[in-house]
């Protein structure tokens, strides 16, 4: 018999409150929604300190006060589980499967389980580890960032992408409200796979040292994330994947233009180069603070498949060396000409 507290219609649990999570459940709870926080202590310290404020590049900006946001924290995060009706998995990579047993031993059943992780692989550990379950896959495009002063900053552009289904009626409106607007798309495999060539990019940020737009302004880091795509390309050909188009162009276009002089991709990509100047990747505030990466979860993605079709990734391989070698202190940066140079001698 299962003795679980009933469900509560209209909870939202975020299960990782790191930036991305606390950022979509502040988002969510600004809005008027029943949202629960669950993360680390640090965060929740965070919070306290400085309140909940979150601002994104159109100057938009919220806070809310740290008091009155419902956070929970070891060994009271696992309690928060039990009533929610929607949860929102937004943890590292590493950490989904840990995630999938403790919704397992404490969530109601009947709750829709939305994974918005990178790479391609968390939805599927989360339905083997939670048969009967509805789960579905979600990607965030966008970038944010905890800033010195307490904010969590949405630098880039983008709206949600997930699964189509049926059981995300009860809370489009929430996601409306919030302007996180849900897009549902049939095939998101593909969707996947398109996102995850794109960050890509993650690592080629988190190695450079300096915000996105001025990564993206050197060709040297550009070509090197071209290489890395191109790279993927190849890998998700031979696999039978087509991945989507996930930003104005599709992955072939977006591989040439970013081998493009520095003067002409200004002109050609000005719409990529709409970034807040204070926008990073993920991956370089992890390694800012001392945490593993996704690297293996993202270029280790494309490696990994190209050995299941009998291929080898050696430039994507290099790069996971590369951010590897640099959480462990041995290798922080590289120069656009180092690391193009570094990624060219592994394609060799």
């Amino acid at each position: 018999m299962d003795t679980r507290a009933p469900l509560h219609p209209g909870a939202i649990a975020v299960f990782g409150a790191g930036s991305i999570g606390a950022y979509v459940g502040g988002a969510l709870l600004g809005s008027g929604a029943g949202v629960t926080l669950l993360g680390r202590a640090r965060m929740r310290q965070r919070i306290a300190e400085h309140g909940l404020h979150l601002t994104d590049l159109q100057g938009r900006e919220l806070l809310l006060d740290g008091a009155r946001v419902p956070y929970a924290d070891d060994p009271a995060m696992l309690a928060a589980l039990s009533q929610p009706a929607l949860i929102l998995v937004t943890v590292k990579s590493a950490d989904t499967a840990a995630a999938a047993e403790a919704i397992r031993a404490h969530a109601h059943p009947s709750a829709l389980v939305l994974s918005l992780q990178n790479g391609v692989g968390n939805a599927a550990t989360l339905r083997r580890l939670l048969p009967g379950w509805t789960v579905l896959a979600g990607m965030v495009p966008f970038n944010v960032v905890q800033m010195p002063d307490g904010r969590l900053h949405r630098g880039t552009a983008g709206e949600l992408m997930v699964e189509a289904s049926p059981a995300l009626a009860p809370w489009r409106a929430a996601f409306r409200a919030a302007h996180l607007p849900l897009g549902e798309c049939a095939d998101f495999d593909a969707v996947q796979w398109g996102k995850l060539l794109i960050n890509l990019n993650n690592s080629v940020n988190a190695l450079s040292g300096v915000p996105l737009v001025q990564q993206l302004r050197q060709r040297g880091y550009r070509r090197s994330l071209a290489l890395m795509v191109d790279e993927g390309r190849a890998v998700l050909a031979r696999a039978g994947i087509q991945p989507a188009k996930v930003v104005s162009v599709g992955p072939r276009a977006f591989s040439l233009i970013l081998r493009l002089p520095d003067a002409l991709f200004t002109r050609v990509a000005a719409s990529m180069l709409k970034i807040d100047p204070e926008a990073r990747s993920s991956m370089w505030e992890d390694l800012q603070a001392g945490r593993k990466t996704e690297v293996h979860y993202l270029n280790g993605a494309i490696t990994a498949l190209a050995a299941s079709v009998g291929m080898d990734a050696p430039v994507n391989h290099r790069m996971t060396e590369l951010v590897t070698a640099a959480e462990d202190g041995k290798q922080t940066t590289l120069s656009a000409i180092e690391m193009y140079r570094a990624l060219s001698a592994a394609k060799a």
